[in-house]
């Protein structure tokens, strides 16, 4: 989701930010998942899957769309390097920053899948009781 990061940090700071940030997404967008998908019939996996991959879309579809970009595509000139560095916040961590926002929207989903689906409390109950 291409949305302002020029208020976060930079380096360690700025990818713990993203990756709250993904957190965050990754819980809402499982509650939404499964307020839509309740009566589908979907298994858990399924759900905790296509939650992962909207989660991670939606939060670090920006910043994975540069480091794919700055790796394959041919700069030509050094002005154009310039150019699409400059519209990136803090290009120097960038791969820290997506693989944050990667482990953030893993986190939230799990964490959304504890609280909307009851996953965590049947897990309990197994342990409690072989």
């Amino acid at each position: 989701m291409p949305y302002d990061r020029s208020w976060t940090g930079y380096g360690m700071v700025g990818a713990l930010e993203t990756g709250a940030i993904a957190l965050v997404v990754g819980i809402v967008v499982y509650g939404l998942l499964r307020a839509f998908a309740k009566n589908s019939g979907w298994s858990h996996g399924k759900e905790l899957g296509v939650a992962y991959a909207f989660a991670v879309v939606l939060s670090a579809g920006q910043d994975l769309w540069d480091l794919f970009y700055f790796n394959t595509a041919p700069l030509q000139s050094l002005t154009l390097l310039k150019l699409k560095l400059a519209a990136v916040h803090d290009p120097d961590a960038i791969g820290l920053r997506v693989f944050f926002e990667f482990v953030g929207a893993l986190a939230g989903v799990c964490i959304g899948w504890a609280m909307f689906s009851g996953g965590l409390k049947k897990l309990f109950n197994a342990v409690r009781h072989p």
